[in-house]
């Protein structure tokens, strides 16, 4: 893996984080935010905003164990230039990684949010992921299950990514 994720060296706390993605919807018109938690640590949000087809619902996850996964392949593969190994482990924990997987996502969040105010995509097409095809799933989710139940059938040549 070339180089390190952004946001790597982030000192701000994922809670601190999700508030601010809370606050980026708010501001962007969302009319319900809400924060979905793992072991008492923030793992999503879920919130309703208003499309030309009217309300609907979207879930952001993050990705708390992937990013912990890169982080330690990240330190393995790329150690940042003199850190000792006890500085190599203080980085490579998993709330360390939440951290910086918030800050990514919260990164990805202001930015998607700045194309659709700048009217270069609408709200649907720029989170069409994630936004719900049913009350627990979705577009993404969907697709996935529909990908891996192909392969299970022996209907589809290679693995969703």
């Amino acid at each position: 893996m070339p180089g390190r994720p952004t946001n790597y060296s982030t000192v701000i706390p994922a809670a601190r984080t999700a508030a601010e993605c809370q606050q980026l919807l708010a501001d962007a018109g969302a009319s319900s935010v809400a924060v979905h938690y793992d072991n008492r640590e923030p793992s999503g949000l879920s919130f309703r905003l208003d499309t030309p087809h009217g309300p609907r619902a979207f879930t952001l996850p993050v990705d708390v164990a992937g990013a912990a996964a890169v982080l330690a392949v990240m330190l393995r593969d790329n150690p940042p230039r003199g850190a000792s190994r006890a500085a190599l482990d203080k980085m490579a924990t998993r709330k360390r990684a939440a951290d910086v997987a918030w800050r990514v996502a919260r990164d990805w969040l202001e930015a998607t949010l700045a194309l659709v105010a700048a009217g270069m995509a609408s709200i649907t097409q720029a989170m069409l992921p994630y936004v719900h095809v049913d009350a627990d799933r979705t577009l993404w989710e969907a697709y996935r299950d529909n990908e891996q139940a192909a392969i299970e059938a022996g209907g589809a040549d290679a693995e969703p990514s």
